[in-house]
């Protein structure tokens, strides 16, 4: 997939294009990814999307921005699964907040992305003030030769899919529903580095996996699978948070214990899929107390997967 940084490179050829923030790529963007790969091949065109890097609510208010489900190399990685050929990346700063619905319009959209068809969300509002509308985008079709469509949301269990439905769902330890709401189960993605070794110490060696952003939107410990490292995925146990019985640290740390597992694996890239809640995290009153707890989470995770491999029966 090409990756187009900003607006100053038009795409190669006529696209159809999506837009949207696409954090966590849950089952309504994937609504709209689907119509986009159609579209491409019934009408010739090239399929792209744009999204935004910061997330705009993190533009406008920091503290108050919502938890990141994705980064921006997972989210990149997902629309390229399924289907986009040309991303575009606006950095969403003070300078592209400012531009109204018209110039977003003109320069954006017909001048970069070239684009013939639009699939945007029946919610989708642009420009400043949030004044473009699907309505303004239809009639400035009319003018600049390029066809409107506008996609119904999904709902999971009577609630519409959404990222917002997503991260309340994860912070509340409701993984099976975050599944059913991305149509996959949530995942991180991370690079595994050199920790203290303190997992090691316990017997319960870790792999430890930097954390690209200060507010993931689960924290706890977790029944975990492991992708990247073999042709299946690998079971685990997974420790997201800032180790209250350890050296605490000031960021999230994502660490992992695979069963049955003693490769060297720093420096690779790989993906945690988090499967079931086990527990908050909690402060131990000492590394005994906290050695025989992780025993304990190794135990449940293992009869987890064992209740997952047992035959079902009609």
């Amino acid at each position: 997939m090409l990756v187009f940084r900003g607006f100053t490179r038009k795409a190669p050829s006529a696209t159809v294009l999506t837009i949207g923030n696409f954090d966590g790529v849950h089952l309504g963007h994937r609504a709209l990814l689907a119509q986009l790969r159609a579209t491409a091949a019934r009408e010739g065109l090239l399929p792209a999307a744009l999204t935004f890097e910061p997330h705009p609510r993190e533009f406008f208010g920091h503290e108050s921005a919502p938890a990141r489900l994705s980064t921006l190399r997972e989210k990149l990685e997902m629309l390229a699964e399924e289907g986009a050929a040309l991303a575009y990346v606006c950095h969403f700063n003070a300078r592209f907040a400012a531009l109204s619905a018209e110039e977003f319009i003109e320069r954006i959209l017909v001048g970069s992305a070239r684009v013939k068809h639009l699939i945007v969300g029946d919610d989708f509002r642009f420009g400043v003030g949030r004044r473009g509308n699907i309505a303004l985008l239809r009639e400035a079709g009319k003018h600049y030769g390029f066809q409107v469509e506008a996609i119904d949301g999904v709902t999971v269990e009577g609630e519409r899919a959404s990222s917002s439905a997503v991260r309340n769902a994860l912070a509340e330890g409701r993984l099976d529903y975050a599944a059913r709401l991305l149509g996959r189960p949530y995942s991180i993605d991370g690079r595994v580095v050199h920790g203290d070794k303190m997992g090691r110490q316990l017997g319960f060696a870790t792999a430890n996996i930097r954390i690209k952003h200060d507010k993931p939107p689960l924290l706890g410990v977790f029944v975990a699978e492991v992708l990247g490292l073999s042709k299946q995925a690998l079971r685990g146990v997974a420790n997201l948070g800032f180790r209250p019985s350890a050296a605490r640290v000031d960021r999230p740390l994502l660490e992992v214990h695979l069963f049955d597992f003693s490769t060297e694996i720093y420096g690779q890239h790989i993906n945690v899929r988090f499967l079931h809640q086990l527990r908050n995290e909690i402060r131990f009153p000492n590394l005994d107390a906290l050695k025989s707890q992780i025993a304990d989470d190794v135990d449940q995770a293992k009869a987890y997967f064992r209740r997952l491999d047992a035959p079902t029966h009609p």
